[in-house]
């Protein structure tokens, strides 16, 4: 299998091209000069690389930017924060699916997926809080699915997907793990490798967390 992931200077890009075999290609921005959040920085990045690719996944994302932590109230929400949010964990990820379709095939199973999160979820969301990377998330889920429904239209037997990785031991991860238990890097990123080797066509459109089960919208 052809893999491409992008992010993959990030702790668990790091580890996805790792685990994803011999024939993988990482995109970054710290040895690429890739900015998700530049269209034009995008289609550069993607131009420079040959297809096709049986699997594309995007992990790229940030829970904490420019020094602002995630909201614990409506009194903290800044505009700006939201932007970045916006820009960095929803807009970023669905133009580089925009211009890295191209890359994927039509005439096999092939995917694209994009790390999630579950707070993304607003059936699952009883916390409230963190007001800007929630709605980020979600706006992405929704980008990604109704991308879904276009792209059946064209690669029948393609699998877009949104996957909740889990709490990773990460450097950030740690800081906002509470008493959840982390998962290590390596075993994150073949747990979400084994969620994309089970998925088919017949699962494009869906938002699973890391043991492959479906989170609610």
């Amino acid at each position: 299998m052809r893999s491409l992931i992008i992010g993959s200077s990030g702790g668990i890009g790091g580890a996805l091209l790792a685990a994803s075999g011999p024939h993988s290609v990482g995109l970054s921005r710290s040895q690429h000069g890739l900015d998700i959040t530049d269209e034009s920085s995008i289609i550069n990045a993607l131009s420079a690389i040959n297809g096709p690719f049986d699997r594309i996944i995007i992990a790229t994302g940030a829970l904490e930017l420019n020094g602002a932590k995630p909201e614990k109230s409506l009194r903290a929400l800044d505009p700006a924060a939201l932007q970045s949010q916006f820009a960095l964990n929803a807009i970023g990820p669905i133009i580089v699916l925009k211009h890295a379709l191209k890359l994927l095939p039509r005439d096999k199973p092939a995917q694209i997926a994009a790390l999630s999160a579950r707070v993304g979820s607003i059936g699952d969301n009883h916390l409230g809080g963190w007001h800007s990377y929630r709605a980020a998330k979600a706006a992405l889920n929704q980008y990604f699915h109704t991308a879904a429904v276009e792209i059946t239209r064209t690669h029948p037997m393609a699998c877009i997907a949104l996957i909740h990785p889990g709490t990773v031991a990460t450097n950030l991860g740690a800081n906002y793990s509470g008493n959840h238990p982390t998962t290590p890097l390596g075993i994150a990123a073949q747990n979400i490798l084994n969620v994309l080797n089970g998925l088919t066509a017949a699962d494009t459109g869906g938002f699973f967390d890391w043991q492959g089960k479906v989170i609610p919208w």
